[in-house]
């Protein structure tokens, strides 16, 4: 057994079972249970970690147990943070943070009643281009920026549990599942957003197949266009472009050196590009580690439910904007 913080795992599919191949390397923590509807995938967690298996109810109200992690689809997220909450649990919540503004209010609110710590799972922030390009910007390395282009998304729509992914009031689409983690990478690096305009192809027939395009007008001055897709065959990628007054900073996942910063010289001569190395550790160990970390008073949380909350906001003013055809301020 390992010394630090017991962890139960609510969820085993896709994302509970990246948590638990990630806490098999957090040294200070230590999965001791997993609880999902389907048996064998909480037989093979268990028999890759040692967790035990329980049913869910078990596990929160389990006293010896610190940490409770919820994978589970995103309308259920609200009854299991908030029930953790109140078993004094401490929560690591997978995004979106909840399906409407008024469940992710009463997870805060549970969970600052209770005085537990509460994370929302958007592991981009962890992931070392998004990172690289963040302190890029950070340190005036392009200048003001004023224009950027993201793109995430693939072929085809993921299958789960019940095919919630396709259930848009369940899952709320690619904007809410998906292009939320463009949406909170974005706010991170430049801040509020002011205006929301969105279109894509929600209520089409085939709601298999999904795009959507969404602009965000940021208080800063700056514009983002933010592109989903569940229709591009070539497989799963990400991309992003940020046009400052000084420069340029590109990257694509599909290219062996994926990300590139181009600075504008005086005598009109590109710079060179600047490869970023491949990462040694899973951003979602990173994620989780930071988490960790932060119950044991070794670093400052990342995604706190506020962050977490603002993201939503962003996402649902989307949907909003698709629905009604127009812009949402915020």
């Amino acid at each position: 057994m390992k010394p630090g913080l017991k962890v139960g795992l609510i969820g085993g599919g896709a994302m509970g079972s990246t948590h638990a191949e990630a806490y098999r390397v957090i040294e200070n923590a230590e999965l001791v249970a997993i609880a999902d509807l389907i048996p064998e995938r909480a037989q093979a967690i268990a028999s890759k970690t040692g967790a035990t298996i329980r049913s869910a109810n078990e596990i929160i109200g389990d006293p010896s147990i610190d940490v409770i992690d919820v994978c589970v689809p995103t309308f259920l997220h609200r009854d299991f943070v908030v029930k953790a909450a109140e078993a004094g649990k401490h929560v690591f919540c997978e995004k979106p943070m909840a399906r409407s503004l008024k469940e992710a209010e009463e997870m805060k609110a549970a969970c600052d009643k209770a005085g537990v710590k509460l994370a929302i799972g958007h592991v981009v922030r962890f992931f070392p281009e998004y990172i690289s390009a963040y302190h890029k910007v950070k340190n005036d390395q392009i200048g003001d920026v004023a224009v950027v282009r993201t793109t995430r998304g693939g072929f085809a729509l993921p299958t789960a549990w019940n095919d919630w992914y396709a259930n848009y009031e369940w899952s709320g689409g690619l904007v809410l599942d998906m292009i939320i983690h463009d949406f909170d990478y974005l706010r991170w690096l430049l801040g509020p957003v002011e205006r929301v305009f969105a279109k894509s192809t929600l209520g089409r027939d085939y709601n298999r197949l999904e795009y959507a395009l969404v602009t965000l007008k940021f208080k800063s001055g700056a514009i983002a266009h933010v592109e989903g897709s569940w229709v591009n065959s070539g497989g799963f990628h990400t991309r992003f472009e940020m046009a400052g007054t000084k420069g340029l900073i590109d990257y694509d996942s599909r290219q062996t050196s994926p990300i590139k910063l181009t600075v504008n010289r005086r005598d009109g001569t590109p710079g060179v590009p600047v490869p970023t190395g491949a990462w040694e550790e899973s951003p979602y160990t990173t994620e989780l580690r930071n988490f960790i970390n932060v119950l044991d008073g070794k670093e400052g949380i990342v995604v706190d439910g506020n962050e977490g909350y603002e993201s939503l906001r962003i996402a649902l003013a989307a949907l909003e904007s698709i629905e009604t055809g127009k812009a949402v301020l915020l």
